[in-house]
């Protein structure tokens, strides 16, 4: 408990430093620009990465990056190692003025620890894509250049807008461009609560396991254990999917019927009655320390033959607990029939009722519909859309425009877009270490998975990263509002808009990637809309190193220190 509880301190004194670190990328435009004063830009930045907390329900980038390794070789000396060397490379890039993804830090020092810890248990030539998600790891790595060239892209597309003569053809490819955002984030929505739902009813579970199997079976083509294994999971799935199917309609008509409505209707109709029982079971299990024995049994033979024995008798949870859901047994009886089957020790006995008690299967998939919810984030960019337009229309129809005015304007569009840069930031960043401290969480067995996350995580991560957006990074601000291109109001609106819609789309995918590397794109994009010769190269050109190298500097500095710190621990 001792170590999960430095390793939740060192996340949050990490979240801290990228609060300070990646400061710039909020500010620095904002500030080179003479908008705000350095202190006001700092306070303004973390007011609103603060308010990101509000405004993303389901932090899947959190989930992403808790998944980066697989929970085999996740342990608590391995995240402790991860975020040592997170920690150290933030706190040098920062000292030398480079601005390097904390991102990628923290993935690549995560993934690091682990490949060490991973092939000092199994061996120098166990394969690395049996202990890091190659799928996460590659796409955080490809996004290493899509992130940059999507804001670079999206900055030159604002500026060139901008910049148009005949504003009724500004307004309108402003509203088309609107109008098909909304509509690719409607698709975003659509599919993620489908992936919710589909999670929920265990159809991604059910398919791993059945090709786990499937492989297995090929090496002894004739093991009857692994034969019924499949058929019954098969059996699972089909179910699983039946109820998945009957809830397809409604939930495609998400827009109008909301998650209460279709949590209704799914209880109602009895599609949630198959995974009542399991999904109980499960709470029930880990209330009696199901998942300490399951964090522990990694490293230590006792803990895994208690966990071995536990994870065979407490299926048979099941059967008393459909019981129970039904109205047929008191609570009491249930927990006879639950010690029975599988004893619950006297020191968890309370804390299995107040569970038990407390279960509602229609709350649980509320939730699970709710999260896929985006609304809050298509309105703010309806809603900014209408803010630009009118603006552009009283500016320039209702007033006659003037050098001072629109530069007047600008201005005072650059507060609104650094907030929308700032929330990105908060939602993009602090969900990292949220899925760290998730990780952590699971291997020591506090929660089952980063569904079960704590409502205390996220606060925490938010308060973090702001406190630390207020501590400021000025170093990191002179390179990225001087020295790769001079910046004026209009164009840092156009690149801390730019990068904010970067960081909204790569968000709702659910990928991680770097604020650092969105937001220089974005300002590479409107040095070039001048003439090429605006950007210094040179400087781009070193920032590009410390962003490859990031990701296997603080891998190597990770198993480094995974290593001394296992030598000193043993």
């Amino acid at each position: 408990m001792t170590l999960l509880i430095v390793i939740i301190a060192l996340a949050l004194i990490f979240d801290y430093i990228n609060g300070f670190h990646d400061a710039a990328n909020s500010i620095a435009t904002v500030v080179s620009t003479k908008v705000l004063t350095p202190f006001q830009a700092v306070l303004w930045a973390a007011l609103f990465n603060c308010v990101a907390f509000f405004i993303f329900k389901d932090h899947a980038v959190a989930n992403s990056i808790s998944k980066t390794v697989y929970k085999d070789f996740i342990t608590l000396p391995v995240i402790f190692s991860g975020l040592l060397a997170a920690i150290f490379w933030n706190l040098l890039t920062w000292w030398y003025g480079i601005p390097s993804s904390s991102s990628h830090t923290l993935i690549g020092g995560f993934a690091g620890a682990a490949i060490a810890h991973a092939l000092m248990i199994k061996g120098i030539d166990y394969s690395w894509a049996k202990i890091v998600d190659a799928d996460t790891i590659l796409k955080t790595i490809l996004f290493i250049f899509l992130a940059p060239i999507i804001g670079f892209v999206i900055s030159v597309f604002i500026t060139v807008v901008t910049i148009m003569r005949n504003i009724w053809w500004r307004l309108a490819i402003i509203s088309l461009t609107t109008l098909l955002t909304v509509l690719m984030f409607d698709k975003f929505e659509d599919s993620k609560i489908h992936e919710n739902v589909q999670k929920f009813y265990g159809v991604d579970k059910y398919k791993k396991e059945i090709k786990s199997l499937q492989s297995d079976l090929k090496e002894t083509p004739a093991d009857t254990v692994i034969i019924a294994k499949i058929a019954l999971n098969e059996e699972k799935l089909a179910k699983a999917n039946e109820n998945y199917e009957k809830l397809n309609p409604y939930l495609s008509d998400y827009d109008n019927l909301g998650a209460a409505k279709i949590a209704k209707i799914a209880k109602d109709s009895g599609w949630l009655n198959s995974v009542a029982a399991s999904k109980l079971k499960d709470v029930v299990r880990n209330a009696n320390d199901f998942l300490v024995f399951e964090a522990k049994s990694t490293e230590d033979k006792n803990a895994k033959a208690i966990y071995d024995i536990a994870k065979v008798k407490t299926e048979g949870y099941k059967e008393p607990i459909k019981h129970y859901l039904a109205g047929e047994i008191t609570m009491d009886s249930t927990i006879t029939a639950l010690n029975i089957i599988y004893p619950i020790q006297d020191k968890n006995t309370e804390k299995v009722k107040a569970k038990i008690l407390k279960f509602n299967i229609e709350h649980s998939f509320f939730d699970e519909v709710d999260k896929a919810d985006n609304s809050m984030i298509v309105n703010g960019i309806i809603g900014s859309s209408i803010l630009f337009m009118l603006i552009y229309f009283y500016v320039e129809k209702i007033k006659t425009p003037t050098a001072y005015t629109m530069a007047y304007m600008f201005k005072k569009l650059q507060l609104f877009s650094s907030a929308a840069f700032s929330i990105g930031h908060g939602g993009n960043d602090a969900q990292k270490v949220m899925g760290i401290i998730g990780a952590a969480l699971i291997a020591n067995g506090s929660i089952q998975d980063f569904g079960s996350l704590p409502s205390w995580v996220p606060v925490a991560c938010y308060l973090a990263i702001g406190l630390g957006t207020m501590s400021g990074g000025w170093k990191i601000i002179k390179t990225m509002g001087s020295k790769i291109t001079k910046v004026t109001p209009l164009e840092g609106v156009a690149a801390e808009t730019a990068g904010a819609f970067t960081l909204f789309f790569t968000g709702q995918m659910g990928i991680p990637v770097s604020t650092t590397h969105t937001i220089t794109g974005s300002i590479i994009g409107v040095g070039a809309t001048k003439r090429l010769s605006a950007v210094r190269w040179g400087v781009t050109t070193n920032l590009l190193w410390a962003w490859v190298l990031t990701i296997p500097v603080s891998g190597v500095l990770a198993a480094i220190t995974y290593y001394i710190v296992h030598y000193f621990t043993k």
